[in-house]
């Protein structure tokens, strides 16, 4: 390994006596404390990690270039997809809007315009709401007459939202301000007197980014009023880990009410009728069985794309005079690809199909007929096709690992896409080559991967090489654009993600074995992956890193404890590293239904199988590891990262580093400001160098 430098001395972690009792199985949590953020102990701790680990990442000497490449790189425009709201006497559209960055803004601005060719006006702008960029947009809702906008704002990463509304001609605010939002939007009523949101009790003013969330509830927010006297819509006291997404039908008669039971794909919906004030709520769909996801409505007549006895999806038609399920229509049936998303536009559904984890967009006719696929440029990944139900254009983004977010204004009459923004980066595209491989898992299953890399590399086994993914949520890994990502490539590196088992790329049945029992799946297929680039010369252990975050994170702790030989360098970001404790913070308690549950004993044992933290042997050589983590994050609280980092700490055997990285005034990741996420690449890229051994010019 390639460790000149000294062993690093730590900072000294108290270890406590502490043991917890799973179902008579007894469990040291020797750093139990570093759970408690606010503690002078923690934050002693804190303090002398990040000193340590930024001294070590400054000494780097190719650092400094490398932030100057990624700022370098960072700084051209970066436009949203537009979308309209708002309609004129005359039926024709009052106002376009969309988001963009000039290239090093910390935070996209929000503009609007009446015409394409309009001048735009600024109608957002987060950066004036704080002086380090850290206040977010986080969500944004336009009122139906396109005259108000209703908007979140999250302050350093929080999941926590507060919510505002600002006249679009005048972009003056008005008196409205609601607070303890979290994971909702905001849908407006179609007489624009206000809107539907959902929200949690005000929490403990000091454990706020810790404490658990249940009892959320669904609310109506008149205009003008002071957010206590919302009119409480729906909520259920018997069931406190229920969660509610409340959406207006486009034209303004039902309100549908998506029903989430932790972060499980199976939903329920129940909708109430919004002209007479007095409706009950109906429960259409009343069982956690499957996924639901409301597309639109003809009369009685509600349209769904759902994965019930369709694990790759497909749309239904329910009509709500005759709800039983014998009654249920089927309009576009399941196909080999994955059904993402569907949409009414034109009269007509757009559906946005995954193939081997790259889009497809199918346009069919309100009866189920195939009209047409869109034309795509090339293997990617598509954003966008929203609108109205009688819009005939609308607007995507298409994507890939060596194409920035190139934006197409699409024809719904005659089926052409016509060029609309492309960004100009300060790279070559044609260097670069991108192949999809599929290699074989522990148990035989197919797995498809994208490599990425400057043409002509050399598979002669010495490629700096980094190795992402996820795998867990549904949630589907696609070819993107990243300009850090487009750094490590220049620099001689190969970029290679793996698309595993627990996400959505093959549907509900790829998910599910990944899931509880079957997590194991998911770790073995990241390690085949790594074990294929090695057997094909790609790379070698000692040049091989393995990322990911969140779950991700998760994903990597797990790999790094059950084979540390193989890896060179480790970097879990924001990771579920505890896998016993996780259900005792903020929305943690949600990820039982993808994980199981510590207090389940026969879950308990799967879980304690392949927790980071738990798995960690004393006098192991583990890989070099970059561990980063921020102190406002509530999503995965940074206590799994502390202790993960602590425990790792005392059982490395080898030379190789192991350091966190614990970002202040940050969360989870969305809404970080452009300098911090320069600063954390360049950070991470800067490690590699050193610990894989690269020689860059």
């Amino acid at each position: 390994m390639p460790y000149s430098e000294k062993r690093l001395t730590y900072p000294p972690s108290r270890k406590s006596d502490r043991v917890n009792n799973y179902h008579n199985t007894l469990v040291a949590d020797p750093y139990h404390w570093l759970e408690d953020p606010n503690s002078e102990e923690t934050k002693t701790w804190i303090e002398a990690e990040n000193k340590i680990t930024f001294a070590y990442l400054k000494e780097i000497p190719v650092r400094e270039k490398i932030k100057q490449r990624l700022t370098k790189l960072w700084d051209y425009e970066k436009y949203g997809i537009p979308f309209k709201e708002g309609k004129l006497q005359d039926g024709t559209t009052e106002r376009y809007f969309y988001l963009k960055n000039d290239g090093l803004q910390n935070q996209s601005v929000l503009y609007t315009l009446k015409t394409l060719d309009a001048e735009p006006k600024v109608l957002l702008d987060p950066n004036k709401l704080s002086a380090d960029g850290t206040v977010a947009l986080s969500g944004l809702s336009i009122s139906d007459d396109g005259k108000l906008l209703a908007y979140g704002l999250s302050s350093s990463g929080s999941d926590w939202q507060e919510w505002k509304v600002r006249d679009v001609e005048t972009g003056k605010d008005l008196q409205d301000h609601l607070k303890w939002i979290k994971f909702s939007g905001a849908s407006w009523t179609k007489d624009n007197h206000g809107f539907f949101y959902s929200r949690y009790d005000e929490p403990n003013a000091n454990s706020k980014f810790e404490d658990v969330n249940y009892y959320q509830k669904l609310f109506y927010h008149k205009l003008g009023t002071p957010q206590s006297e919302d009119v409480l819509i729906y909520h259920r006291p018997d069931y406190k880990e229920w969660g509610f997404s409340g959406g207006v039908t486009e034209d303004g008669r039902y309100l549908i009410i998506s029903v989430w039971l932790g972060t499980d794909s199976k939903n329920l919906v129940f909708y109430k009728d919004l002209t007479n004030q007095n409706s009950e709520v109906v429960e259409l769909i009343n069982q956690f069985e499957a996924d639901y996801s409301f597309i639109d409505r003809d009369e009685s007549i509600f349209y769904f794309r759902t994965d019930l006895n369709a694990p790759r999806g497909r749309v239904i038609a329910i009509d709500i005079n005759k709800p039983a399920e014998e009654n249920w229509r089927e309009i576009i049936p399941q196909t080999a690809a994955t059904l993402e998303s569907v949409n009414i536009i034109n009269n007509q559904f757009v559906a946005d199909y995954l193939q081997d984890a790259s889009s497809q967009i199918k346009i069919f006719d309100l009866k189920g007929k195939f009209v047409r696929e869109v034309e795509l440029p090339g293997l990617g990944a598509v954003g966008g096709f929203g609108g109205k139900r009688t819009d005939t254009e609308t607007f995507y983004s298409f994507t890939s690992f060596t194409t920035p977010g190139t934006i197409y204004r699409y024809n719904m009459v005659t089926g052409k896409s016509e060029l609309f923004r492309q960004p100009k980066v300060d790279f070559n595209p044609d260097n670069y080559e991108t192949k999809q491989i599929f290699y074989k898992s522990k148990d035989g299953t197919q797995m498809p991967m994208f490599i990425t890399h400057k043409k002509g590399v050399k598979l002669d086994g010495n490629n700096p090489t980094y190795l992402y993914s996820y795998g867990g949520f549904n949630i589907s890994m696609t070819p993107s654009f990243s300009v850090s990502t487009l750094v490590w490539m220049e620099m001689g590196g190969v970029y290679a993600m793996p698309n595993i088992r627990g996400g959505g790329e093959y549907g509900e049945e790829w998910h599910q074995a990944g899931m509880k029992e079957k997590k194991q799946n998911v770790f073995d297929d990241f390690i085949a992956a790594a074990e294929w680039l090695i057997a094909n010369k790609y790379t070698k252990p000692p040049k091989l890193a393995i990322a990911g975050g969140s779950n991700g994170g998760l994903l990597v702790g797990a790999c790094m404890t059950q084979r540390p030989d193989l890896f060179g360098a480790a970097l879990p970001a924001v990771g579920v590293m505890d896998m016993l404790r996780f259900h005792k913070f903020t929305i943690g308690w949600a990820w039982t239904s993808e994980y199981g549950s510590p207090e389940n004993p026969e879950e308990f044992k799967v879980l304690y199988a392949y927790s980071p933290l738990h798995n960690l042997k004393v006098g192991t050589a583990y890989p070099a590891t970059l561990i980063t983590t921020a102190d406002r994050d509530d999503r995965v609280v940074p206590a799994h990262s502390f202790k993960f980092a602590a425990a790792l700490q005392a059982a490395q055997a080898g030379d190789a580093p192991v350091l966190i990285r614990i970002e202040t005034k940050a969360g989870h990741g969305a809404g970080k400001p452009t300098a911090k996420i320069i600063e954390e690449a360049a950070d991470k890229w800067a490690f590699l160098v050193r610990t894989l051994d690269l020689q860059v010019e």
